[in-house]
């Protein structure tokens, strides 16, 4: 079985799911449901579900892909050890190419999980 942790900055804060809550309840569930999928299909999740985020530097995330009525969500993760997903950052994309600023808050954040880990 596949786990599903969500990223928590300072015991206190929890990024995606400060980011679910900001959706329609309708939205929300709709992410949800990606997230479960990710949690049952692991690596075997595949597009359009999932993508792996292109760039050398981001040589280790991915992205799950919600798309709800003509919005597109997004929720950047990696795989930590073998069978943990960490769930790092949410947001709605608006442009074709996923923004950069996006991409680096989920790198720092993935950096500073790993780093907490050693």
């Amino acid at each position: 079985m596949w786990k599903v942790i969500f990223y928590t900055k300072n015991k206190f804060e929890c990024p995606v799911e400060d980011f679910m809550e900001s959706l329609s309840e309708k939205q929300g569930a709709k992410v949800l449901r990606e997230i479960n999928i990710l949690e049952k299909a692991g690596i075997n999740s595949v597009f359009p579900h999932t993508s792996k985020i292109a760039g050398s530097e981001y040589k280790d995330l991915w992205e799950l892909r919600t798309k709800f009525s003509s919005n597109n969500f997004r929720v950047i993760y990696f795989l930590h050890i073998k069978n943990k997903f960490i769930l790092l950052h949410g947001f709605k994309k608006k442009t074709n190419k996923t923004p950069k600023r996006e991409l680096e808050i989920a790198k720092r954040r993935m950096i500073e999980y790993k780093n907490r880990r050693r």
